[in-house]
């Protein structure tokens, strides 16, 4: 790790030599290479970070340590990212202005949608794209709502935002193209562009995204 050493405990603390002004960031992953990652891009953007290795460390971790910020994974053992903001919730409002991010692989619909419903701040699936990440983080930290976030992040285009809008009224390319006056292969071509900035696996799971984020109102 640059700088900083490898991350190869649980609980270590990384980029703690900074001011104790620079955020706190607490990252709950039990892959701990993957941590370790996101651990050296964040302190090279200036935070300080901490891992947890398991659900149940990651929840004694933020009791003890109150990081200003927390990135947790879903499928973890012990204790799984969905139970730990359900234990914190239960102890609102302690905790209820820490904003809580959930980092993870599982990027299909009915997880991102229990996350929210759960009360994260934010859905954010792997691969990690840093520069988006570390503009959700700024934005969390400075209590911006997550609507003001993504336009900031993600700068879809005006055809985007039509043929991504109408794709999550339930229409296809087809319908799409006569609604617009264009191609099939032209609205594929944008709803393509906008999966890849939203970083989605799917049309659909592009417009959930995009509908969260406020970026379409469908």
């Amino acid at each position: 790790m640059t700088g900083s050493g490898a991350a190869t405990a649980c609980m270590e603390q990384i980029g703690f030599n900074m001011a104790a002004s620079n955020p706190h960031v607490l990252c709950v992953d039990d892959d701990r290479e993957t941590a370790g990652l996101i651990a050296e891009e964040l302190v090279d953007r200036g935070f300080r970070v901490s891992i947890a290795c398991d659900g149940e460390e990651g929840f004694q971790a933020i009791l003890t340590t109150q990081p200003d910020i927390a990135l947790v994974d879903v499928t973890m053992p012990v204790l799984s990212g969905f139970d730990l903001l359900e234990r914190l919730v239960s102890l609102a409002p302690r905790f209820s202005s820490m904003p809580f991010l959930y980092l993870t692989a599982l990027s299909d619909r009915a997880n991102e949608l229990k996350g929210r419903q759960l009360g994260a701040d934010d859905y954010i699936t792997k691969p990690v794209d840093f520069e988006i990440l570390t503009a959700i983080i700024k934005a969390r930290l400075a209590r911006v709502p997550r609507g003001a976030i993504w336009p900031a992040a993600v700068d879809l285009t005006e055809r985007e935002v039509e043929t991504l809008t109408w794709a999550a009224r339930g229409k296809t390319s087809s319908e799409i193209a006569i609604i617009l006056g264009l191609t099939k292969r032209t609205v594929d071509f944008h709803i393509d562009n906008a999966r890849l900035k939203l970083n989605a696996t799917s049309r659909i799971h592009a417009a959930v995204k995009a509908a969260a984020g406020q970026l379409i109102d469908p």
